[in-house]
Order: structure tokens, then C-alpha cells, then sequence
């Protein structure tokens, strides 16, 4: 079981435990995270889940995969190298210490 660490806007830190198996954004809604709404469910439709991976996570954890996640990614504000849609983030127990930051646009 993961801890994962969510890091809002205002700098707030969140340490949760994920179940292995359920995504950045599942486990953001099942512990009512704020600025992680995940609004369309989990299928790269919208950016309310958007967040900003650790530098130190980023190899582990990879870029944006093509196709739906970055064009999705590409018209959300605030997006760089190191975004992410939470939903495609698929959380296992060598994720442990995951950190994700939130856009200052998500509260």
C-alpha cells in the first residue's frame, strides 16, 4: 500500500495510503484531496485532475503517454513537462513517497 502525497496550490501536503491498482486520481476522490475532482471518471476527457509530478518521480513515474493524455494535456493551462492527468497514473507499492503537486488553478 502507497503512501502517495497530494500538494495543493497553497502548499497544503496530503499524505494518503492508495490501494496498489487504483489510480493518482481514484485515490485524490476517495480521500477528498482538494483541486482533484476528476470530473469526467478517469478517462482523459477533462484536466480536473491535472497535477504536477515530483522532478525527483518523474523517471519512475514517466511523461504524459501519447495521444489522448497529452492532447488533453495540451489545452489545460498551466501544463508542462511534468504534468500529468492523475487518472493515468496507475499507483503500485513501488510508488511509495509518490509526491504530486496541484496547478495553482486547482483548489
Amino acid at each position: 500500500m502507497p503512501k502517495i502525497i497530494y500538494i495543493t496550490s497553497t502548499g497544503t501536503e496530503h499524505a494518503v495510503d492508495a490501494d496498489s491498482g487504483s489510480s493518482a486520481m481514484q485515490t485524490a476522490v476517495q480521500h477528498r484531496i482538494p483541486g482533484i475532482d476528476g470530473d469526467c471518471g478517469g478517462v482523459a476527457a477533462c484536466g480536473t485532475c491535472h497535477v504536477w509530478v515530483d522532478q525527483n518521480w518523474l523517471d519512475k513515474i514517466g511523461p504524459a503517454r501519447p495521444g489522448i493524455e497529452q492532447e488533453m494535456l495540451a489545452l489545460t493551462d498551466g501544463a508542462t513537462p511534468f504534468s500529468r492527468l492523475a487518472c493515468q497514473i496507475e499507483l503500485d507499492d513501488s510508488h511509495d513517497g509518490l509526491v504530486l503537486r496541484m496547478p495553482t488553478d486547482q483548489h
